[in-house]
């Protein structure tokens, strides 16, 4: 997905990014259409987002 975040406002930023992603796909969901495909794709974005928090956090305390 690209070179590594090593800043933290870049981290910040990407953070920020990847959560306007999330709402955009929850915002184009229709609740009486959502299946479960569509439930796995959130729970994806979550823990990426999950994933690089805890990277960022580990690159801090190094």
């Amino acid at each position: 997905m690209g070179s590594p975040v090593q800043d933290k406002n870049m981290q910040v930023t990407f953070l920020k990014q990847r959560l306007n992603m999330f709402i955009d796909v929850l915002d184009a969901i229709d609740p009486e259409d959502a299946d479960l495909e569509d439930i796995d794709r959130l729970i994806s974005i979550l823990d990426d987002m999950e994933s690089k928090c805890r990277e960022f956090n580990h690159r801090e305390s190094e």
